[in-house]
């Protein structure tokens, strides 16, 4: 009997060690989406943070299935789109933000401009919009499955795709040869 009990803490452990395996090599990519679809690092970090604690929950289930992965960035997606659906207080972002990188070499500067104009623009999109840019482009997925992630109709991920597409245009033209994949 007493192997039993030794056994199940066993499990217990080898469980949590696959989790702790888990989180340290998906998290730097489960940030980079959680990133891009608040426009924020730090919600991003709690976007996942909350994310891989109901995933946590439900380890066990999930390891045994092999889609713990998908499990949590749909946790992700389903806590964002609950955050759109809460009542907002407008927030005013200050002018322009302050060039922090000016000790970098002269052929980063191209890429730092374009990382912030390119996040300064997400960050005037809704966060639906934002959402749905990432999970389209991004993450690559096909409008089906970004509607599926999202909970919402094809049309809806159509529509706030032309929208957020028509935005990015309007709020920054200079990217739209990075939207095109350069071709026009």
């Amino acid at each position: 009997m007493p192997q039993l009990a030794t056994e199940a803490v066993d499990g217990h452990v080898d469980s949590v060690d696959e989790f702790d395996a888990f989180v340290r090599a998906r998290k730097p990519a489960l940030l980079r989406a959680a990133y891009l679809l608040t426009g924020d690092q730090h919600l991003g970090e709690d976007l996942v943070q909350s994310a891989l604690a109901r995933t946590h929950r439900s380890w066990q289930r999930l390891n045994d299935s092999g889609n713990a992965e998908a499990y949590t960035r749909k946790i992700m997606y389903h806590l964002q789109v609950s955050f759109w659906r809460r009542r907002k207080v407008a927030e005013v972002l200050p002018g322009e933000l302050p060039d922090r990188q000016r000790s970098r070499l002269a052929e980063d500067s191209g890429q730092i401009t374009l990382r912030i104009t390119l996040r300064a623009a997400l960050l005037r999109l809704t966060a639906k919009q934002r959402a749905v840019l990432v999970l389209r482009f991004f993450e690559d997925r096909s409008e089906v499955e970004a509607a599926e992630s999202l909970g919402v109709s094809v049309g809806t991920v159509k529509s706030q795709t032309f929208k957020a597409l028509a935005r990015l245009r309007e709020v920054a033209p200079e990217l739209e040869g990075l939207m095109l994949g350069s071709s026009r």
